[in-house]
């Protein structure tokens, strides 16, 4: 499997214009309240201690012509962004996620809810479907959008 962080590119123009790319909605930098992950490094914030870049975000952007926009995180200073052969990533095990199974586009195919830490035995159970094309995982608690995983 590979776990699909945002683009540099898209962390690079967030951190360089202050505004959301594709929407132009302004971002907004605060010290993180909560634990993460920021979408680009996936690694968890550090509460009150590291300053976040909330803005707008389409995890669709790739995979289809219909959007999904939501806010996610960044750190507000430059990091790495993740490796897509690291595996799941180890800040985010402790973490209650919801895995959204999609086929071609953006049909949803199915939903599992994971709280134990074992994402990675559900994902793998899950791309046994022939017609899973990749993963979406969120964030249990917010709702909200952490990475794309995909075969």
């Amino acid at each position: 499997m590979r776990i699909i962080a945002i683009p540099t590119e898209i962390a690079d123009t967030v951190r360089s214009t202050g505004k959301a790319p594709v929407y132009g909605h302004p971002s907004y930098t605060d010290v993180a309240k909560g634990y993460g992950p920021c979408r680009h490094c996936l690694r968890a914030f550090r509460a009150g201690e590291e300053s976040r870049t909330l803005f707008t975000y389409s995890p669709f952007l790739s995979a289809s012509e219909v959007p999904l926009p939501g806010p996610i995180y960044i750190h507000a200073e430059a990091c790495s962004r993740f490796d897509e052969a690291a595996g799941y990533p180890e800040d985010m095990r402790p973490h209650p996620v919801v895995l959204n199974v999609y086929g071609s586009g953006q049909q949803l195919l199915e939903q599992e809810h994971v709280d134990d830490g074992r994402a990675e035995i559900a994902m793998g159970r899950l791309f046994e479907r022939v017609d899973a094309a990749y993963i979406h995982v969120r964030d249990k608690k917010a709702g909200c959008y952490d990475f794309r995983v995909e075969r």
